[in-house]
Parts: structure tokens; sequence; C-alpha cells
């Protein structure tokens, strides 16, 4: 048996600061997502758990540990008293980054269907540890990553609208990704001197490539259009654009009132 991974990478060179990944079928049949590293690679399963491990029986940590909490609230009627000990959390976060590292790699390959499922999933993992971690430590430590899952969430369902030609649904999951972002940071104390201006600079970068996108005439791309000519003091065309927003929205119905 030759165990020497060179067998396997050989013609595939790790290249630095590229997600380099490929799709794979494994002896079993079933579909593999990999992953070029420096010293090699990763391999991914595409459902389930990354690592193929299927913890006490199930999918995965997360799922289990969802279990046991359903079945203490039907024991005691509520979650009182149910809580995560310092190494359930460690095993966890120890998971998420397994879904982390391969939710990446989907979005390299644009299977932003996956992409959805998996950060939706870390979104349930930092909020169950927020609210049933014992210690304090473990209950935000991974609050800090909340901006960055919900940013790649919003990507993965905008582009998956915008597959679909659907422009004004891919501008209004964009667009309320930004106002999610910007209120977990003004709400949660936790949060308050997190920066993510990163993440909401990637998310107005895709707004405006949704409004470009759009056709010529549509009138959210026309009011982009608009607010731009008037930063530029460029007011005949703003005027111009005034006037097409204006067809684009159609005629007052009767009995409407004027602005004075």
């Amino acid at each position: 048996m030759i165990h020497d991974l060179r067998n396997i990478i050989d013609g595939w060179a790790y290249e630095p600061g590229k997600i380099s990944v490929r799709k794979i079928i494994g002896r079993d049949g079933r579909e593999k997502i990999q992953t070029r590293v420096d010293l090699g690679l990763l391999q991914f399963e595409t459902e389930g758990r990354p690592d193929g491990q299927r913890p006490f029986g199930v999918s995965s940590l997360l799922e289990y540990h969802e279990q046991t909490l359903a079945k203490h609230i039907d024991r005691n009627g509520s979650d009182a008293g149910f809580y995560l000990a310092s190494e359930e959390c460690r095993e966890l976060r120890h998971e998420a980054h397994l879904y982390y590292q391969r939710y990446l790699s989907q979005f390299v390959l644009e299977d932003f269907a996956d992409v959805e499922r998996d950060t939706t999933r870390s979104l349930r993992l930092i909020d169950f540890l927020e609210s049933y971690a014992e210690a304090e430590e473990d209950r935000e430590s991974l609050s800090s990553q909340r901006g960055y899952v919900t940013m790649m969430n919003t990507r993965a369902r905008t582009y998956l609208a915008l597959n679909g030609n659907d422009y004004d649904r891919a501008l209004h999951i964009v667009e309320d990704g930004m106002r999610s972002i910007e209120a977990m940071v003004e709400d949660d104390e936790a949060l308050i001197d997190m920066d993510c201006s990163s993440e909401l600079e990637v998310l107005a970068n895709l707004r405006q490539e949704i409004l470009g996108r759009m056709p010529a005439d549509a009138a959210p791309r026309l009011e982009w259009e608009l607010q731009a000519a008037l930063d530029c003091e460029d007011y005949e065309r703003a005027a111009s654009l005034r006037d097409q927003i204006a067809r684009a929205r159609g005629p007052r119905k009767a009995g409407q009132r004027r602005n004075a």
C-alpha cells in the first residue's frame, strides 16, 4: 500500500493566499471535497459532519446536544439546569472549525446552497453556546465570529437569488444582512468593540454588484445611479435620471395626493 501523499497531490501545487479546491469521487462512490494546503490536503464529506464521523450515532455533536436539551425539557418542563461543560464546548468549537473549513471550500466551488446550510448551522451553534455554556468564556468564545458567518450566509443566499435572476430578492437579502450585522454590534455588549467593517464592506460591494447586474431601467438601479450623479455634482444627468425614475414608477393613481 502506498501512503505517500505526493502520489495524490502531484500536479496540484499549493498557491499561498489562494484556496484551491476540487471534487473527487471517494472509494465509497460518494463525492468528496478536497482543499490543497501547504503540507498536503484536507478532505471533507459533502454532507453531515465534514470528517464523516457520527458522534453518539448522530450526524454531529451539535445535533446530539440539541437532542439532549430536548429530552431535558421533556423531563423538567424547561431548559433550566441544562448546561454545557467546558470540555463539551471545546469539542463543539472543534466541530465548528471543521464546518468553517468546508463552507469556505464550498464557496469557492460556488455550491451556495451548501454554504447557506453550513453557515446557518454555524449561527445555530453560536446561539447554542451563548445560551447553554456553563462558563462565561465558553459562552462568548464564538460570538466574535457571528458577523463573519452572517456575512458568508448572506453572500450565499444572495448568489442563489442572483443565479435565478431574482435581483429584487438578492438586493433585499444583502441589505437585510448588512442591517443584521450593524444591529448585532450595536445591541450586544459583548460585540460592541468588534470591528465588522470588512464584513460590511464585502456586502456593500455585493450590493453594488447586484445593482450593476439589474436591468438598466430597474428603479433601484436608477436610484443608485442618481445618488452617484449627485455625489459627482452631475446635475444634468441627475435630472435625466429623476425623469427615468418617475417613468419607471408609472403615473400616479387617480386621487393620489400630489406633493406640494
